[in-house]
């Protein structure tokens, strides 16, 4: 469930949406400046919060347009501008090397691990597999808003755009270790076998 803490923001937004989407974008703002206060007030580190920070930037951009033009033809587009913008983040995050899983996985691992490969490769790939649901999902919610498609498909693709890959979080570091293990008992095998 850590993982879904940094999209709280976007939770927020799209339930205060319905009330207006300016109102949808300052309620994203002012939750996501919470959280990160309440990060910073609990000690953790701010500089692999990319996810965090990118939020904030989009949040005030987003509230500054609608609020200056509320009834903009970008509205019917924000569902797919919101995956967007998570699938820039998440995509950068990976390019700069500071995969924005790292930050929610700091809070559940162990320090010793943080800086051991397996724990960079592990969040590399769930990162990436963040990144792909995202663009995935802003590609077909810009479908779904262009041709003024229900509601129902819209709400279908996000959903499907957080439980896939949440699915994959829960599921794949245990795999990665696991195969890991696997892995290097071979290679111990193998060397022992070279030396004796």
């Amino acid at each position: 469930m850590n993982y879904l803490r940094g999209f709280i923001p976007w939770l927020v937004f799209a339930g205060v949406s319905a009330a207006g989407w300016q109102w949808g974008a300052l309620a994203g703002l002012a939750a996501s400046v919470v959280l990160l206060i309440a990060d910073r007030a609990a000690g953790l580190s701010l500089d692999t919060r990319l996810l965090e920070y990118g939020t904030i930037a989009y949040f005030a951009g987003l509230a500054v347009l609608a609020f200056a033009h509320p009834d903009s033809s970008l509205k019917a587009y924000s569902s797919a501008l919101s995956m967007g913008w998570l699938a820039l983040i998440a995509w950068v995050s990976i390019a700069v090397r500071r995969p924005f899983t790292l930050a929610i996985a700091r809070r559940v691992a162990p320090p010793e691990v943080w800086q051991t490969a397996l724990f960079r490769r592990i969040n590399v790939v769930l990162t990436a597999a963040w990144a792909l649901s995202f663009t995935a999902s802003a590609l077909a919610q810009a479908v779904i808003a262009a041709y003024g498609m229900s509601a129902v498909f819209s709400l279908l693709v996000q959903i499907a755009g957080f439980v896939l890959p949440v699915r994959f979080t829960a599921a794949y570091p245990e795999r990665a270790r696991a195969r890991f293990q696997q892995q290097s008992g071979a290679r111990l095998d193998t060397q022992e076998g070279l030396t004796s």
